[in-house]
């Protein structure tokens, strides 16, 4: 193995207020995994060695381990050990990132079919998310996501329309130019000229009602998956999106289920 995934491997390891001390050894494990300081197809050390640098037991390295393998990280051969899986899961929802790629895929063609831009005020629920007082300007913006020619998701994506002061530069309005080839957040990314965050995501399931079940091909009682994700900018809300996923969507990694 090589020396800086010895050394990256070897900090101790402490859980987060609320999390198991599990989920912060998979954490370690699959950040080594994910920034190739554990290359595909490569050994991992033992439990026991992994227990002995990380400062925990064998049991909780186990269950670590047993999750890596659950979500497609590490594979076993029984008798030999545990291996970096040759093809890492697409990553999901973990880490910010506009829809198009969340939903999108290897070989897949994904287009963002814009509904509705508009200013609009900004409602209760929409306010606090993007850092405005009720009624105040914002933008909406609506898109559905069609992928291969089918339509999986209907997205709802919000920021102020108001003077934002973003770091150390004056406060100014959003210049925003919709080009609708692409969604609200990755037209944001581009301007900021990296992701804005931290973020977090909720997940929900709900029926898809009338209106949107027209635009999703859907019965108005069919159940979707509600991602809301809140996303901050220089420490202050930013961006609030609503996706609706359709089940035909198929798989979605989320992991942060590991945190529950």
């Amino acid at each position: 193995m090589h020396e800086d995934a010895v050394r990256f491997l070897s900090q101790p390891v402490q859980a987060q207020p609320g999390s198991p001390l599990r989920v912060a050894v998979y954490s370690r494990i699959a950040e080594a995994i994910r920034n190739d300081l554990l290359k595909p197809g490569s050994m991992i050390p033992t439990e026991t060695e992994l227990g002995a640098d990380m400062k925990v037991s064998r049991t909780v390295v186990r269950e670590a381990l047993m999750l890596l393998e659950e979500d497609g990280l590490i594979r076993a051969r029984r008798g030999v050990g545990r291996f970096v899986s040759d093809t890492l899961p697409r990553i999901g929802i973990e880490r910010i990132r506009p829809f198009e790629e969340v939903l999108g895929g290897p070989g897949q063609h994904l287009e963002i079919k814009r509904v509705l831009r508009e200013r609009q005020p900004a409602s209760e629920f929409v306010a606090p998310g993007v850092g405005v007082e009720p009624g105040s300007d914002c933008w909406l913006w609506e898109s559905v996501l069609i992928r291969d020619g089918e339509a999986i998701a209907h997205l709802q994506e919000n920021v102020s329309a108001q003077p934002v002061s973003l770091g150390s530069r004056p406060a100014a309005p959003l210049d925003i130019e919709d080009d609708a080839g692409a969604t609200l957040l990755a037209t944001l990314t581009k301007q900021l000229g990296r992701q804005p965050g931290p973020g977090e995501c909720q997940i929900s399931l709900s029926q898809v009602g009338p209106s949107r079940a027209k635009l999703l091909d859907l019965r108005p009682s069919d159940p979707v998956l509600v991602l809301t994700q809140y996303v901050r900018h220089a420490n202050r809300p930013f961006y609030l999106a609503k996706c609706l996923i359709a089940a035909r969507a198929g798989h979605l990694s989320v992991m942060q289920s590991l945190q529950s």
